[in-house]
């Protein structure tokens, strides 16, 4: 999977690397986008100021938290695209959770999808976890479609489960064994 010699949190597109505290302004800037915080957090959120950017950067910078691994996502031109995040690992069962965004000028390159891969290598391939739980409100077509380019499964459906913008949404439940994604990324390797 991985070529000799090359750096492991790096893909095709982007490399992967610990936040910094810079980072959160241009979070905080996303944040004022609220179709896409509605379909990421299934909620409108208060706003954010410095003290939000400020308790981010202490809690996730350098991978402080034991529950989510924050990474930033850049461009071989250290461009901050976006974050990706493996959440929740549960080494008796050997599951975890991730999630993505990328910033919206820099949606439909591929960037989401290469961060993705390198998080699931690392879970299913580092740190001996073999399955990625994961879901979406079923009306985001794209985190949807990004899902199953990776391999996911859609294991069910939970009716009526978030309410957001005066309405009820359908959960999306979706997920991804070690197995699966050795193969689907076996098969992007021959093509």
């Amino acid at each position: 999977m991985n070529i000799p010699g090359h750096y492991f949190w790096q893909g095709t597109l982007v490399r992967l690397r610990a936040t910094r505290r810079s980072d959160w302004e241009v979070w905080r800037e996303e944040q004022e986008d609220s179709e896409v915080v509605r379909l990421m957090e299934w909620s409108v959120e208060l706003p954010k100021n410095e003290a939000n950017e400020l308790a981010m950067s202490e809690e996730y910078d350098n991978f402080k938290s034991e529950l989510r691994w924050m990474f930033a996502v850049e461009t071989f031109d250290n461009v901050l695209v976006g974050f990706v995040n493996l959440s929740a690992p549960d080494y008796k069962n050997g599951t975890f959770g991730m999630s993505f965004c990328i910033n919206r000028q820099y949606r439909q390159n591929g960037y989401g999808l290469d961060a993705a891969r390198i998080v699931l290598r690392y879970a299913f391939h580092e740190l001996r976890l073999q399955k990625c739980n994961s879901g979406c409100v079923s009306v985001n077509a794209a985190s949807r479609a990004l899902h199953l380019k990776l391999g996911f499964k859609e294991e069910g459906l939970r009716r009526r489960s978030i309410f957001m913008n005066g309405q009820y949404y359908d959960d999306l439940m979706l997920g991804l064994l070690r197995e699966e994604f050795d193969e689907a990324e076996a098969i992007r390797s021959r093509a």
